[in-house]
């Protein structure tokens, strides 16, 4: 037995201490430092042969480097493959977040039984017979997937090397253990080593593989933050579990944009891929209500049609409120700001509620001038004409900016059958022979002239 020392590692932010304290000087967290048993001794690699060691990496001019033979693999789920950039790169390790319930499992558990590769499925929270309930439920029949519950990382490595699978998938890896450190499951020494030993793993093999993590009520992943820093992509699952929607970001992506979006629908039968977004953003109503308006934004590549739905009131009591769901409230109160003094619409005294629908998070300053819409028209209780849309930003002198990639966004909105779109004069465009009609306005106040005269 090797010599065993005892350490204090912050549970927070994963900062080591020789002896404990009360507060963690990194973090500033109180009562988050625990004492920790580390055993020092040699580590073999997962798999020690002979054959390993010859093929240790040498240095190569990078116009030696070939690129071809990196091939993606795959996944057979279209929103899955955007986000990761083409599919899963050999040899990578992908960590899914999010939080409890929310889908994580069935994700990966659906895309490991559609997959066309040999795929080992390892959970250290469900029970074999658990876990097959769930995939009948989703693919009744899979041959290349197989299932595996165990916590140590040892016992999984020994099965790795029996089956020889082309992709593994882990879930969680709060969960697993190693019995080169002695601390509990779930600790900032077992995370990090247990993650080390399984990149160890991919980047020797050529083996993807793909960590399910717990999130902190923070909304943060649990473990050190040096976890994300070790993987190469971090994606978020995210939704509001009352909404069957749920989206798929990628937070970090070596080998892709973090730009992407991934959009699915949570069935009885698992996930479904939503491939036109736009039909579950924009509500369908038989009679027209003031107060919302149609704004064009992009995520990624992807451009999408999303509704704004806004209510102003007079305020009941002395100070007005104003409230957001998915969009910026100091953005909102600007915006407010430049209508009241640029415009000259009193707005100071009453109250403003907006929503983006869909459960959705927007940042994209193009959504400015269909929350402007919104507002005039929930303020002046007149509809907007529902095949009217606005891809625009508002600077603070009441003017109305140009927006990028404009000509992607119109040929969008002509796809989905809208009648005009208002953009900023200043947009320079190209397109000729649309269908839809381009409005160009320069500022605030030729947008509120032409919708109420």
């Amino acid at each position: 037995m090797a010599k065993v020392k005892t350490s204090f590692f912050c549970q927070n932010c994963g900062t080591q201490y020789s002896k404990w304290q009360g507060q963690c000087n990194s973090c500033k967290e109180w009562n988050t430092i625990v004492e920790e048993l580390i055993q020092k001794e040699e580590k073999p690699v997962w798999k020690t042969t002979a054959t390993t060691a010859k093929k240790a990496p040498k240095p190569l001019r990078i116009t030696e480097i070939d690129t071809a033979t990196e091939l993606r693999m795959n996944t057979g789920d279209g929103e899955l493959n955007r986000v990761l950039g083409g599919g899963i790169v050999p040899g990578s390790l992908t960590l899914l977040g999010g939080e409890p319930g929310i889908g994580k499992s069935t994700l990966l558990l659906q895309i490991s039984l559609k997959l066309p590769y040999r795929t080992l499925y390892v959970s250290g929270e469900e029970s074999q017979k658990q876990i097959k309930m769930r995939a009948e439920r989703i693919v009744p029949a899979a041959d290349n997937c197989y299932i595996l519950t165990e916590t140590k990382t040892q016992n999984i490595f020994r099965q790795i090397e029996a089956l020889e699978p082309e992709i593994v998938i882990i879930d969680s890896i709060q969960t697993l253990h190693t019995d080169y450190i002695e601390s509990s499951a779930g600790s900032i020494s077992q995370i990090r080593e247990t993650t080390t030993e399984l990149i160890k793993f991919a980047k020797e093999s050529n083996t993807p593989v793909i960590l399910i993590g717990h999130i902190t009520k923070d909304g943060n992943i649990a473990g050190p933050k040096i976890l994300e820093h070790m993987v190469d992509t971090v994606l978020q699952f995210e939704g509001d579990r009352n909404h069957v929607y749920r989206i798929l970001r990628s937070l970090k992506n070596r080998f892709g944009s973090t730009a992407e979006l991934g959009i699915y629908e949570m069935l009885g039968n698992g996930l479904r891929e939503v491939a036109n977004p736009s039909e579950i953003l924009i509500s369908h109503k038989e009679e027209e209500l003031s107060g919302t308006a149609i704004a064009t934004t992009l995520e990624g590549m992807r451009p999408l049609m999303i509704e704004i739905q806004a209510l102003v009131s007079s305020a009941v009591y002395g100070t007005p409120q104003r409230s957001t769901t998915g969009y910026n409230a100091k953005r909102l109160n600007m915006i407010l700001a430049v209508l009241e003094k640029r415009a000259g619409f009193r707005l100071g005294a009453k109250d403003v509620f907006l929503n983006i629908t869909g459960g959705i998070n927007v940042d994209d300053p193009a959504i400015d001038l269909a929350v402007v819409a919104a507002i005039l028209s929930s303020n002046e209780d007149i509809p907007l004409n529902k095949s009217y849309c606005f891809a625009g930003e508002i600077g603070l002198t009441g003017e109305v900016r140009p927006v990028n990639r404009v000509e992607q966004r119109i040929l969008e909105a002509e796809k989905l059958g809208f009648s005009a779109i208002f953009v900023s004069k200043y947009n320079k465009i190209s397109l000729k022979n649309t269908a839809i009609e381009i409005k160009q306005v320069a500022k605030i106040e030729d947008v509120a002239g032409y919708l109420f005269g």
